[in-house]
């Protein structure tokens, strides 16, 4: 049984979790996946796209990294380590539901595009800017979730996760110059994607039929009604 205190363990460096770890030592297995979490639930989710699923690829994936931890050895880092095991876990999932996807229908795709930023955190303001932040969120989610997956991998690491190019191409396995091109891939796909969703809803931006027509049109009768412009409803200007 270990005697470190839980704060103890947040200090050591991955190094010394490792060794805890594979030692058994439990809370030393938690702060190892309560660093990784996030990152590696997105990874998941970006390859499976379903939360639930993606929860269920974590769990797995964990549970043999784990099992497997004695025979870790520290060529990567543990994350990276543990990044690969999650993608692979992931994979194999998609891989009994459907092909894969074939990059070559993609290749006449531009390379130039704008950094399109990911909303990592809402909150803050007034419950319906809360809400307009949430259906922004939504498109974008829903635009990652519909590239090619292995577009949407870089992706996720490179403009979610701000991870550099070199610590992409670690995690997937990548020449550097191919994360270069794959993220110019997915910025252009998801700008294109972003115009046509956000361009039909533009159309109903700041609508002005319905309860704002009649309270806005009220509210200036009245008024006029108060400065003696208009007389009052029921009766009729003289003639």
């Amino acid at each position: 049984m270990s005697l470190r205190k839980p704060n103890d363990y947040v200090a050591l460096d991955q190094a010394d979790l490792v060794r805890l770890a594979q030692a058994g030592d439990r809370e030393a297995f938690r702060v190892i996946m309560q660093q990784g979490n996030q990152r590696l639930f997105r990874m998941a989710r970006g390859v499976v796209r379903d939360d639930a699923e993606a929860e269920d690829v974590l769990q797995e994936a964990y549970a043999r990294a784990f099992a497997a931890i004695g025979g870790f050895r520290g060529e990567a880092g543990v994350q990276t380590w543990l990044t690969r095991i999650v993608l692979n876990e992931a994979r194999d999932r998609v891989r009994r539901r459907r092909p894969t996807v074939d990059l070559d229908v993609l290749e006449q795709v531009q390379q130039q595009a704008e950094v399109i930023p990911f909303p990592n955190t809402f909150g803050g303001g007034s419950p319906e800017v809360d809400a307009a932040r949430m259906q922004i969120r939504g498109l974008i989610e829903r635009a990652v979730d519909d590239l090619p997956a292995p577009f949407r991998m870089v992706f996720i690491l490179r403009d979610i996760e701000e991870c550099s190019i070199e610590e992409t191409a670690a995690n997937l396995q990548l020449k550097p110059e191919t994360v270069k091109t794959r993220l110019h891939r997915a910025r252009r796909l998801l700008r294109q994607a972003l115009d046509a969703q956000l361009g039909a809803t533009m159309v109903g931006v700041f609508p002005f039929l319905g309860a704002r027509c009649v309270r806005i049109t009220e509210a200036v009768l009245a008024r006029m009604e108060r400065e003696g412009r208009l007389a009052p409803a029921g009766t009729f200007p003289a003639a």
